[in-house]
């Protein structure tokens, strides 16, 4: 039985490092303050339609955010394994019925229908990201990115978080 537990706990951690690898970036968690800001970011919106999470990781924004408004539809979009299978049992222990954690590839979703894009990836990322955004997400749409900028993108706010990095929050309308 120990023998299948390392086993297993190997094939976790190799497949956690490998993704880490092909994305260029391991899952990080969103910090409590910065998951704060986040919040209070959305409900200032007021309404909003569905939320993508683009590289949702561990799901701990996505889940957060779950807690402060019912009416809120998140999905979030992961490729690795693991932290994608956390983020499921993690909405199930927590019966959160508004969040989805889906395995894709944030290049190849379609976020037409987002009324919100959270992202918390890197430089790279977001270079890619730009132009999938400006061809998809519709005027209105709100972009909020943390750590790192969408380039040649101009945002409404930057946010300093109080968090011991002064994380930055970014956040971004689309317009014609």
């Amino acid at each position: 039985m120990s023998g299948l537990l390392i086993a297993a706990t190997l094939f976790g951690l190799l497949s956690i490092v490998y993704t880490s690898w092909r994305n260029g970036i391991s899952p990080m968690p969103s910090s409590a303050p910065v998951r704060r800001i986040v919040t209070s970011e959305m409900k200032r919106f007021g309404e909003v339609g569905p939320i993508v999470e683009a590289g949702s990781g561990w799901g701990t924004l996505a889940l957060h955010l779950s807690g402060h408004d019912l009416n809120w539809r998140i999905t979030g979009i992961e490729n690795s394994l693991i932290p994608l299978w956390i983020s499921r049992v993690s909405a199930r222990l927590s019966s959160s019925d508004n969040v989805t954690f889906l395995r894709g590839d944030i290049y190849s979703y379609s976020y037409e229908q987002a009324s919100v894009v959270l992202c918390y990836l890197y430089p790279g990322a977001m270079k890619r990201l730009s132009p999938i955004f400006r061809k998809q997400l519709v005027p209105g749409t709100r972009i909020i990115s943390i750590c790192f900028a969408l380039p040649e993108w101009e945002p409404e706010e930057v946010i300093v978080c109080r968090d011991m990095y002064r994380t930055k929050v970014y956040i971004y309308q689309v317009v014609l």
